[in-house]
């Protein structure tokens, strides 16, 4: 809860960018990271960097071309996220986070009811998965109408 007691927690104004992981926050999240492949070649990177940058353009929606040039290369960066993305490591990270953010407000880890409105379900029926398939597909054509005439009068 934000009061005056704990706003010094809130300020960011110490780290490089507001996005960057607080050594606290830091404690959470490390433990979640896979450890580096075993042989080939030693870990070379700093992977709390890699994490910031992933807050970086999670926070300020740049493109991946603009992450700043003090954290990892976009490659690299890149890397890790789908690595992480198709490992399941992402969601892991999110769901332990959820649960502690629930806990830290006194309440169970996972939620027992849920709510919905008349509105958010109607909204649901008209959109899904066809209509996102269709706006993704390319129109079609009829051969009629691309064919070339050839008419001579």
């Amino acid at each position: 809860m934000w009061t005056i007691e704990n706003r010094h927690r809130y300020d960011r104004d110490k780290l490089r960018y507001p996005s960057d992981l607080t050594d606290e926050e830091w404690s959470h999240v490390e433990p979640l990271i896979p450890p580096a492949k075993h042989g080939g070649r030693h870990r070379e990177v700093n992977v709390r960097e890699v994490v910031n940058a992933i807050m970086y353009l999670l926070s300020t929606g740049c493109q991946w071309r603009y992450i700043p040039k003090d954290l990892p290369p976009r490659s690299t960066v890149h890397d890790y996220f789908v690595r992480w993305d198709d490992d399941g490591t992402l969601e892991k990270i999110h769901h332990a986070l959820y649960v502690k953010c629930r806990e830290m407000m006194g309440r169970e880890a996972s939620p027992t009811a849920c709510v919905v409105d008349s509105q958010s379900v109607k909204s649901a029926e008209k959109g899904g998965p066809a209509l996102i398939q269709a706006a993704m597909m390319r129109a079609k054509r009829s051969k009629a109408r691309s064919a070339t005439s050839w008419s001579i009068w």
